[in-house]
């Protein structure tokens, strides 16, 4: 049976692909994501593209050293206009991240990839928009207080599945691709390289 890799340490997308039926390896590609990151966006590419490629460095690092496998590998970006935002350093900096969002619509941009041998087999991208309530700064610091260090652990300072949900008004978009994987799409490459069942 062909092993397949997700080219992460996310336990998350483990849970999402365990969820639908999928087992999976863990290992994490070894890659300078913000290098990545810094040359396409200086590059013109769009916070949509930098998902997309991502995912597919990361698939095609793995799929390199694991030769025999299918790869799959994921990325998220976020986007408030034109402004991109990384995984916060800090807690104040999240709650910056948070106090900026507030009362606008930010964009979630979720790239997956499957590779094969060192080369991407197929690749897609699905964008969600983010609408965030107008929040008290009160409930900022229960928010803060709630989440502790995970709020560091997400581009959005948030986990959708949890009590992050209490930050929106609405939400446009797949529930996976909010969760950082576009895991229908997914399953539709799987299917056609016959590791799903069809």
């Amino acid at each position: 049976m062909t092993t397949l890799v997700l080219a992460s340490k996310s336990e998350a997308r483990r849970a999402m692909l365990e969820g639908a039926g999928i087992t999976v390896d863990l290992v994490p590609a070894e890659i300078d994501e913000r290098s990545l990151d810094a040359q396409w966006a200086a590059d013109g590419r769009s916070p949509a593209q930098i998902a997309r490629l991502l995912a597919e460095e990361k698939a095609r690092a793995v799929s390199r050293a694991r030769p025999d496998a299918h790869v799959i590998g994921a990325d998220q970006t976020l986007a408030l206009g034109q402004d991109r935002f990384s995984k916060p350093a800090s807690l104040a900096e999240a709650r910056a991240h948070l106090e900026t969002f507030r009362g606008r619509i930010h964009h979630l941009h979720s790239g997956v990839a499957l590779a094969r041998g060192g080369q991407i087999v197929a690749s897609t991208v699905s964008s969600a928009a983010m609408h965030v309530r107008a929040f008290s700064d009160a409930f900022l610091d229960r928010y803060m207080t709630a989440m502790g260090d995970r709020v560091l652990t997400s581009v959005g300072c948030y986990q959708f599945e949890s009590v992050g949900i209490q930050l929106f008004d609405r939400v446009e978009g797949d529930y996976f691709t909010i969760l950082g994987m576009p895991l229908l799409p997914l399953l539709a490459m799987l299917r056609k390289e016959g590791l799903a069942t069809p």
